[in-house]
């Protein structure tokens, strides 16, 4: 095994690469996937009605969370995609396949997201109602 030196584990040029790509990637997937931008704004919203109805820092905590989680999911979906774009430019069913499950699941855990959502938000609107 080689010794790898304290400047190769600690260097900032690096660091700041992988911070430049990821927003890179960021700025790309915005541009390029209308779902992305989507799930943004729904994720604005939903941290807007958590301070209109003072959310608790646990409840506020699992929002945000899944907010985080759903965004991942729809990048690297995005990804995949992709991936399985610069693999193959024909019709092919196992490309289809793979970016069909890989958009499903972003959607399963969306559709999980928003029931949990709806446990913690409607019990407030049914208050805030009354």
């Amino acid at each position: 095994m080689s010794v790898v030196s304290k400047e190769k584990l600690v260097s900032k040029k690096r660091l700041m690469n992988s911070f430049k790509y990821a927003i890179e990637g960021m700025k790309t997937a915005y541009q390029e996937e209308q779902n992305l931008r989507l799930h943004t704004i729904s994720a604005v919203g939903v941290i807007l009605l958590g301070i209109v109805f003072k959310l608790s820092i646990i409840e506020l905590s699992i929002c945000l969370i899944l907010i985080g989680l759903v965004l991942m999911a729809e990048f690297f979906n995005t990804a995949l995609e992709n991936m399985v774009d610069m693999i193959t430019l024909e019709k092919n069913p196992y490309a289809k396949k793979a970016k069909d499950i890989s958009a499903a699941g972003v959607l399963v855990f969306a559709i999980v997201s928003g029931i949990i959502g709806g446990l913690i938000f409607i019990p407030k609107i049914i208050e805030f109602i009354k």
